[in-house]
């Protein structure tokens, strides 16, 4: 079924590959909660939504798609529902908003099963695809930095370099040593073990525990929030929504559509400049938004934490569906859950590597060439210090076609560049993100 043999993988390799990945990322299934909480969503309802949204997103990119991609709730898109949709709009409710996550990733659904998503992964150049997979590898290292103090926060030039007595991020470094060293030794599961080893050292130093104790069974205290898909459409609609479902649909599509690219060069899966089963893989996020909004979570994303998986030997759906089985179990160990998502000295280590990883793609762009090479350097540079794939992709989409103009090779550039480039446009100059 997952055609390991083709794959050169073995089924011990995708397990492993998968735990790594759901170590990775199941940080979603408490961050997620706290910050939908701030629109006064339930943190039971939404802890329960993010995990049903995570489980069939990711089985149904294992199963039919065949990838080693993991689909959850995005970060940047909840922040976007809590503090724009419903904090910043008179009179939207939480569950108003979410009608217009439902009708977002219906409008996705259909939006996945046309050929519309494919041409667009065809039309995206070859270098803005290796500046994707680069800038995602610089934003995922950024991020492992930043969550262990390593960098910090600075008021002058933004960041600087952390407190490096702190126990976090002492913890952080000798994890980061343990898992370089059993990588370059070539051990099998390097960062899978690094995982391991790093949480067994923070529990007899006193910085994991488990006071909660491990068990918990999960709840949904609003019940089904979407249950009638008229009554959503007749909200959006009467509450002139359009604006957010664009955006939800805009950002999502690039998040993903990035996401995939990035983590499918890393993993040698694109065909050329085909992903093969694309139509497959594209349905796995918008049918998980749907069903996520019905029971109470924003739109979900490929994690870019996948490569994680990828660097641990993850080739297939088989990791995929190990990831969504661990999520499924994760619902009913939510003290043990929180209790280790909650130290990033254990996964970030991972997250720094991969990044390192991911960054090889920066060879393969043209730098020759001006007006190749630039739009793969806003992608890059912009990524990690938006904090926003999708808007790393439209800086990368903007310039790329003006650039062309100006050397008089437009017929160079795909059509869809050029709409995705005015809608872009249009997206960071006037609607909120």
């Amino acid at each position: 079924m997952f055609k390991l043999k083709d794959h050169k993988t073995d089924a011990k390799t995708e397990l492993i590959a998968g735990i790594t990945t759901f170590f990775t990322m199941v940080y979603i299934v408490v961050v997620n909660p706290v910050i939908l909480a701030d629109a006064g969503v339930p943190f039971e309802q939404v802890f329960t939504a993010t995990i049903i949204a995570a489980v069939i997103g990711t089985l149904w990119m294992g199963l039919f798609a065949n990838y080693p991609i993991a689909i959850a709730p995005g970060m940047g898109l909840n922040a976007y529902f809590s503090y724009s949709v419903v904090g910043g709009q008179q009179g939207i409710t939480y569950e108003t908003a979410f009608a217009a996550v439902f009708v977002a990733g219906i409008l996705f659904v259909i939006l996945s099963l046309t050929p519309f998503r494919e041409k667009l992964i065809e039309a995206i150049p070859e270098n803005l695809k290796h500046g994707i997979t680069a800038g995602i590898g610089l934003f995922i290292a950024f991020i492992g930095l930043r969550l262990t103090g390593i960098i910090t926060a600075h008021p002058t030039n933004l960041v600087a370099l952390g407190d490096l007595h702190a126990p976090n991020t002492i913890l952080t470094l000798v994890g980061l040593a343990i898992t370089l060293v059993l990588m370059v030794a070539g051990f099998n599961g390097a960062l899978f073990f690094g995982m391991i080893i790093t949480g067994i050292i923070a529990f007899f130093t006193n910085q994991l525990s488990f006071d909660q104790g491990f068990l918990s069974f999960p709840s949904l205290p609003d019940g089904m929030i979407i249950g009638n898909p008229i009554t959503a459409f007749s909200d959006v609609i009467s509450h002139s929504l359009y604006a957010v479902v664009f955006s939800f649909i805009l950002v999502t599509i690039f998040d993903t559509t990035g996401t995939m690219i990035g983590v499918a060069n890393q993993a040698n899966l694109m065909k050329g400049n085909n992903l093969p089963r694309a139509r497959e893989a594209l349905l796995s996020d918008s049918i998980a938004t749907a069903v996520g909004a019905m029971f109470g979570t924003s739109p979900t994303t490929a994690f870019i934490e996948s490569s994680s998986g990828v660097a641990a030997g993850g080739r297939t759906g088989l990791t995929s569906v190990t990831v969504a089985i661990l999520f499924l179990l994760s619902a009913f160990f939510g003290p043990l859950v929180s209790a280790v998502s909650g130290l990033s000295a254990i996964t970030s280590p991972a997250l720094i590597i991969v990044g390192s990883l991911m960054m090889g793609s920066i060879s393969k762009i043209r730098w020759d060439e001006l007006d190749e090479a630039f739009p793969a350097f806003l992608i890059i540079l912009s990524m990690p210090l938006t904090s926003s794939i999708a808007t790393g992709i439209a800086l990368g989409f903007i310039s790329y076609p003006l650039l062309k103009i100006v050397k008089g090779k437009w017929r160079e550039v795909h059509p869809l560049l050029y709409l995705f480039a005015i809608l872009f446009f249009f997206q960071l100059a006037f609607l909120p993100h």
